[in-house]
């Protein structure tokens, strides 16, 4: 009987893991695309974009919820285990995820209250944004996965990162439509010349 009742919530918490997952990456796609919804709804759009921003780093929160809920109500079958040592897999995931807590917060620090509330009077950002376009993108995407590694679990780990594999280039793409309405050619010289979640390396011309 315990078991039945912790096998039944092993699957409520990955069906809710993968339902925050998805609606998650929806909600933020509509909260960065103001432009594009101004279009179709008027000046509520950019209001709106704010509602959408909160609600989705909510459903974050509830993913990160249920990965950590995956260490004590994992599905057995797919309880597979990246190294033998939990202890050794938190102090490999915390050192890893330095460097992108790093990221996230120069992010943060130059986008400011754009990070919440999209606005028409925002322009191109500088600082750590010079080198990669999306760098917040570039910082959490990449600590989801390494919170897989902490949990120490294989599954999750494959799971996770396939689904960033699939979505993150969507999100990416409606996002940069809606910025290239909001800045137009300045946006399109800004990309030419700037990886998204990569720096591009200029090759030295040959004398």
């Amino acid at each position: 009987m315990v078991n039945t009742i912790v096998e039944i919530l092993a699957l409520l918490n990955f069906l809710f893991l993968n339902i925050s997952a998805i609606l998650s990456f929806i909600i933020y796609t509509l909260s960065v695309r103001p432009a594009s919804r101004e279009k179709r709804i008027g000046q509520r759009a950019y209001k709106e974009g704010k509602i959408l921003r909160v609600v989705s780093d909510i459903l974050w929160l509830m993913l990160l919820i249920n990965l950590f809920l995956w260490k004590f109500v994992p599905i057995s079958e797919l309880n597979w285990k990246i190294i033998t040592d939990d202890s050794l897999a938190v102090v490999i995931s915390i050192i890893i995820a330095i460097p992108f807590v790093i990221i996230i917060f120069k992010s943060i620090m130059v986008a400011g209250k754009e990070t919440i509330k999209p606005s028409e009077e925002t322009k191109l950002y500088g600082g750590i944004y010079k080198h990669i376009r999306h760098p917040q993108i570039a910082g959490s995407i990449p600590l989801f996965i390494i919170i897989c590694l902490g949990i120490n679990s294989l599954f999750l780990l494959i799971w996770f990162s396939v689904l960033m594999v699939l979505i993150i280039p969507i999100v990416i793409y409606y996002e940069e439509k809606d910025l290239i309405l909001r800045f137009g050619d300045e946006y399109i010289n800004y990309k030419k010349r700037t990886g998204a979640i990569f720096p591009k390396f200029k090759r030295k011309k040959p004398r």
